[in-house]
């Protein structure tokens, strides 16, 4: 409103032409099957989840997800909190199941000092459904922002991308080897302006990463490839409405699947087909068993079944405005999406 009205004294005045104004493009939607236990910090507080899938009891399976102004909540697909690991600015989290004696790992953005980035790393103990802190890597200058794993393919090496807030990401191989994590930063990228979300595709060695009045940008995740970064989508108030946050993705394939880019703008989702990113919908969260979703930061998916409630695979986001409750996530069945879209 109060650009309208700015316009509109301007037009009277005679010093501008008004510009078209772009709208967004039909949006489906879809409900969320179960939320989380509201956060305990007040205001905004909740920010990103990842997943990790029990392959032998599916509906055992888990969610990790951050309160950058307390901890990091272990959550199962009920909702409940199980766990928490205190910690006053961890932002983003990503998991690997990387088997033997690393387990579970996950890792997150730690903003505590935001001069200086560091990657916080915990196990997952997913008998006892609770976190074990493993210690943190420094990464370099700047303010951690986004977070996200790769897991190479050829080798199985591991790598973190750190975002950082003016859009700078910092490429960490990491070494669990030794009794403490360690980590070097092999390659640094650069986006224009305010980055966050990312997601790499452990298949073919492709990096996502939003930037927030941008749009989606690929890289490389090669630590020897090109640090350019190409363009995907644009955030032009139709596909995706500033801001760009969470990316997710539905891996279908060598090289196929789907992409996933919260428009939190107008509280929508935009997807688009992979390999080539090419758009193919949107999708919102509304009320249905539980209340629907706003302003999303962080989004996960990963597919498979997930016991009753999820047979398609599932999908969590952040919901920004849970009120009159503080900041919660939501879950929905992936398979509800692909119906409503058609997919």
């Amino acid at each position: 409103m109060r650009h309208a009205i700015w316009a509109l004294s301007l037009l009277i005045a005679g010093c501008a032409t008004p510009q078209p104004v772009m709208s967004p493009l039909a949006t489906t939607t879809v409900s969320a099957k179960v939320e989380t236990q509201p956060v305990a910090s007040m205001d905004d507080a909740a920010d990103d989840p990842a997943i990790w899938r029990n392959a032998a009891n599916p509906s055992e399976s888990l969610v990790v997800a951050t309160d950058k102004q307390a901890a990091i909540h272990v959550y199962d697909l009920k909702g409940t909190k199980l766990h928490s690991s205190p910690s006053p600015r961890l932002n983003n989290a990503d998991l690997r199941d990387l088997g033997g004696a690393s387990g579970v790992l996950v890792a997150a953005s730690d903003r505590q000092d935001i001069a200086n980035a560091k990657m916080a790393l915990f196990r997952l103990d997913t008998l006892a459904k609770r976190l074990v802190p493993l210690g943190s890597i420094a990464v370099g200058p700047g303010e951690a922002y986004g977070m996200c794993l790769w897991r190479r393919a050829s080798d199985k090496a591991l790598f973190g991308f750190v975002v950082m807030k003016d859009g700078r990401i910092d490429q960490v191989a990491m070494d669990l080897t030794g009794p403490v994590p360690a980590g070097k930063v092999v390659r640094s990228m650069k986006l224009g302006t305010q980055s966050e979300g990312c997601v790499a595709d452990d298949r073919t060695g492709v990096l996502y990463v939003a930037e927030e009045d941008v749009g989606l940008w690929k890289f490389d995740a090669s630590p020897d490839g090109p640090v350019t970064a190409t363009a995907l989508a644009k955030a032009d108030g139709k596909e995706i409405v500033m801001d760009a946050e969470g990316v997710a993705l539905a891996p279908a394939g060598a090289d196929g699947g789907y992409v996933i880019v919260s428009s939190q703008g107008d509280n929508a989702y935009a997807v688009y087909k992979l390999p080539q990113a090419s758009y193919v919908g949107r999708f919102r969260i509304t009320d249905g068993i539980v209340d629907g979703v706003q302003e999303t930061d962080g989004i996960e998916l990963m597919l498979g079944d997930f016991g009753p409630d999820f047979p398609g695979g599932l999908f969590v986001a952040q919901d920004g405005d849970n009120l009159p409750q503080t900041q919660n996530f939501k879950l929905v069945n992936w398979a509800d999406v692909v119906a409503a879209l058609g997919l």
